[in-house]
């Protein structure tokens, strides 16, 4: 794992403008053959605990979680990633209002198109509305945020608000709260209740 670590630095330094033999170099000596493109931190999580469930090692297959830091910067990483690139296969998620950009970016790269599954507004919609607002509304009370959460709903801008939007909001109130709530929420599903986009990634690679 810490070389996979290594390995999502040292792409994260070349798309930053730093140079790419390290992470070419890392992709080898791992065996990478798959990278996984997700916007952010909470998303791999979510990734990495629904692999934990189904007791797959996704280093060990050669499968890379990588976290962009943004849906737009999806162009950079397909491309050095990418038939482009390092010609690793390409897969991941995306949000349905920024799927026009994944879908140039791809044909840019000339990757298939395929190895991406769409998300309504995002994964912790997906999430929230497969486990349902009770559901949801318990794990935050299992995660000892039943205060942080009672407060947050006095809020005059939360009046009047669907309950699945005020979860979500929620959520992206405090730093790190997603990325946490990422596993959580994955965690608290039944093994029959993964959110299609989530389960249909996770196959396909």
């Amino acid at each position: 794992m810490a070389d996979l670590h290594a390995f999502r630095d040292a792409v994260a330094g070349w798309a930053g403008g730093g140079p790419g033999g390290p992470a070419s170099d890392l992709a080898g000596r791992l065996g990478v053959r798959t990278a996984v493109l997700l916007e952010g931190p909470s998303d791999l999580a979510a990734v990495e605990a629904l692999a934990e469930r189904r007791g797959r090692d996704l280093a060990a297959e050669g499968v890379c979680v990588m976290p962009m830091g943004g849906a737009m910067c999806v162009g950079r990483y397909a491309g050095l990633l990418g038939p482009p690139g390092l010609g690793l296969r390409l897969a991941g998620l995306c949000d349905e209002g920024e799927q026009r950009f994944y879908d140039r970016a791809l044909k840019r790269a000339r990757a298939p198109r395929p190895g991406y599954f769409v998300c309504v507004a995002d994964l912790e919609d997906e999430l929230i509305r497969t486990l349902g607002t009770a559901g949801a509304e318990e794990t935050v009370r299992a995660a000892g945020d039943l205060r942080a959460w009672q407060i947050f709903l006095r809020q005059p801008a939360q009046h009047g608000r669907p309950r699945q939007q005020q979860l979500r909001r929620f959520l992206g109130t405090k730093k790190g709260r997603k990325i946490r709530y990422g596993r959580l929420l994955v965690e608290a599903l039944a093994s029959d209740q993964v959110p299609a986009p989530l389960a249909d990634l996770l196959a396909s690679v």
